[in-house]
């Protein structure tokens, strides 16, 4: 098997070499596989191999890669920020083979139609895209597909051949899910089959997860490398993990022949020592090097490599090569908010055994326990405000309301969702109720921030400003304070409702009409019922969002694709400007946010690039049609049976 923590001596040199084993970096390998066998392939993967890693594998237990121990985690430290309350934010992405697809929340999300059009670039339109996400039975890389979707949207919109299992898992909280369902509906947002066919919106769904029929996490390490690598059937493709990539290595040309890298000394007995002693290595690459390092990762490899803004180059003490200053420019996030609620729910509705130690992993595994094999989120929304609701937000935000999405009817404003899990201290809660979480974050932010390199080593810490809610106007302020009150409204209507977590609420002044209910005996709200709220409540909600505003792992547009004049780095065939033979591969050559999840839109990257470069090596697609990895989807251990899995009857 050609997995390694040391490259064999004869093997010093590839073909092709990708910087990066994260979610689409895998994609591209397994693929670039596929098109031609004898193609020499390397990856190399700064984390742990994640072969059927129990907190990879199995759903339930994504919660424990939040942990600040947690061996598949990157956690990148934020500067200090003022309009955050001086928090330093942590932004978590994958730290293993599969990257965010590894250790993220699985959950089942596409872009909107004119999000892919607002990308601005030839090749990437929604029309173009959309070959990559439905059904299409072909050996032809512009129409091979990467899901197997088991749910109840119209066909079309969908793929039934590919690697990854889209479904709802083996287990659902039918009870739950149908609250969500219902409140969000009395509040005025419907339910749709599917709202994953680029169109739909302002609706609800009962969502899908990257989970397979039975049960298991669908991360592309175990879809697109690991059943090649035990086949036997593709020795030119190599994986060398637990080594970081310090820079691509360039000719006097600037045409990219190779990478350096060291062990990373997180894996490392003595990391002090061990790093001071070593000597960084180096391989090379006969035809490409794809940089597939994450929108966090791969800026900074380009920057110590030579490639970005001159002035930061200098500072931190590398040559320029490139001029290129949309490097690590220009970060962006949707940006969360969790708000904690007291249900009425059995320990067997919640995941959060599984967090408190009131489960038994180890015995949970051993007996396959149904409850392993979700995310423990079974309902969700794309929501947008009434137009009254613009209004009370302010002319600042009708404005943009105006500019940006009002006549953009697929545009969703925030995401809500309700996850059966408590994400804080479980020690500290009041009693022994389950408390779950409601998510609410922002499609389309406004802020922007930046990572930049401040040094030559690998391990020195960046410059990151992630840059929540620093927009003109604070409409990203805003669109959380509407949210707020939109799911508190929803939650008082549900049957499953038993109070308010008063640590993660709003602390609204006494007297308030808006005052926290933390103990009630089921919902406190019949039909059109809302909170009254004061503009010192207001101030109160805005100042909550401020403390815990956050995160969604959903880091992209740092090497965006766009002219080098507007701050781009990469061309439309994600070729770095300046530089030959240099690609990227990842969800920093994003140029604008999309309106979900970007688990999906890394699929659809990684799906293009390889297209993009099997086009570029002269390749040909050789993968069988209606198989993966030369081995019927059925047989697969990872896969299931292939047997539909209907949700939400």
């Amino acid at each position: 098997m050609g997995l390694y923590t040391k490259l064999p001596e004869d093997l010093q040199e590839f073909d092709v070499i990708i910087a990066g084993g994260g979610l689409a970096g895998c994609v591209v390998a397994g693929r670039l596989a596929e098109a031609d066998p004898n193609l020499s392939i390397l990856v190399v993967e700064q984390g742990l191999n994640n072969y059927n890693a129990p907190e990879v594998v199995h759903p339930a237990l994504y919660p424990r890669n939040l942990f600040a121990n947690s061996k598949y985690t990157l956690f990148w430290q934020g500067n200090e920020a003022p309009q955050l309350a001086g928090r330093k934010p942590i932004v978590p992405s994958g730290g293993t083979l599969g990257g965010g697809s590894a250790i993220n929340w699985m959950v089942y999300t596409r872009a909107q139609r004119s999000d892919f059009d607002s990308f601005n670039a030839p090749g990437w339109s929604a029309d173009e895209i959309y070959p990559f996400l439905k059904k299409a039975r072909s050996t032809s890389p512009e129409k091979c597909h990467f899901e197997t979707y088991h749910g109840q949207g119209e066909k079309e919109h969908h793929g039934f051949t590919g690697p990854v299992n889209v479904s709802g898992g083996t287990h659902r909280c039918k009870h739950a899910e149908d609250d969500f369902i219902q409140a969000a509906d009395a509040m005025g947002y419907h339910e749709l089959k599917d709202i994953q066919n680029l169109r739909d919106n302002n609706a609800t769904e009962r969502w899908l997860k990257y989970v397979g029929p039975n049960g298991r996490r669908q991360d592309s390490a175990h879809r697109f490398l690991h059943p090649k690598l035990q086949s036997g059937k593709f020795p030119n493709l190599h994986v060398l993990v637990e080594k970081q990539v310090i820079r691509v290595l360039l000719d006097e040309n600037k045409k990219a022949v190779g990478v350096e890298y060291q062990s990373n000394p997180r894996f490392l007995a003595n990391p002090e020592f061990m790093t001071a002693k070593q000597t960084p290595r180096q391989v090379k690459a006969r035809k490409m090097v794809i940089c597939s390092a994450g929108a966090n990762g791969t800026p900074l490899i380009l920057e110590r490599s030579g490639i970005g803004n001159p002035e930061i180059l200098k500072r931190a003490g590398v040559e320029c090569v490139e001029d290129l200053p949309g490097v690590g420019h220009d970060y962006q996030d949707h940006h969360l908010t969790l708000y904690a609620y007291r249900t009425n729910l059995s320990p067997r509705d919640t995941i959060n055994g599984f967090s408190d130690g009131t489960m038994d992993v180890s015995e949970a595994i051993r007996n396959t326990d149904e409850l392993l094999g979700t995310n423990a989120m079974d309902a969700s929304g794309k929501f947008r405000p009434t137009e009254a609701e613009v209004d009370a937000l302010g002319p600042e935000f009708r404005a943009a309301w105006d500019r940006d999405f009002k006549n953009a009817t697929d545009r969703p404003l925030m995401i809500i969702a309700l996850y059966l899990c408590y994400y804080g201290d479980h020690s500290m809660l009041p009693d022994d109720a389950q408390y779950v979480s409601m998510a609410n974050w922002t499609a389309y932010p406004y802020s922007r921030g930046h990572i930049h390199i401040t040094g030559k080593d690998v391990n020195d810490r960046p410059d990151f400003d992630v840059g929540y809610l620093k927009d003109e106007n604070e409409i990203d302020l805003k669109k959380h304070v509407w949210a707020y009150k939109l799911q508190r409204d929803m939650w008082r209507r549900m049957n499953i409702f038993r109070g308010e977590l008063a640590s993660t609420h709003p602390k609204f002044p006494e007297g308030s009409k808006a005052a926290v209910i933390e103990k009630a005996d089921g919902p406190v709200f019949d039909k059109d019922q809302r909170i009254e709220y004061t503009p010192e409540d207001n101030k109160a909600i805005e100042q909550k969002i401020r403390e815990i505003v956050s995160t969604t792992w959903h880091s992209l547009g740092t090497c965006k694709i766009a002219p080098r004049e507007k701050k781009g780095v990469v061309t439309p065939e994600l070729s770095v400007h300046g530089i030959t033979n240099l690609k990227l591969a990842d969800l920093g050559v994003v140029p604008e946010n999309v309106g979900a999840n970007t688990g999906n839109t890394a699929f659809v990257v990684g799906e293009k690039a390889a297209s993009i470069f099997i086009k570029e090596l002269g390749l040909e697609q050789q993968q069988a049609e209606g198989s993966v990895d030369g081995q019927k989807r059925a047989d697969s251990p990872m896969g299931g049976e292939g047997k539909e899995v209907v949700v939400g009857q």
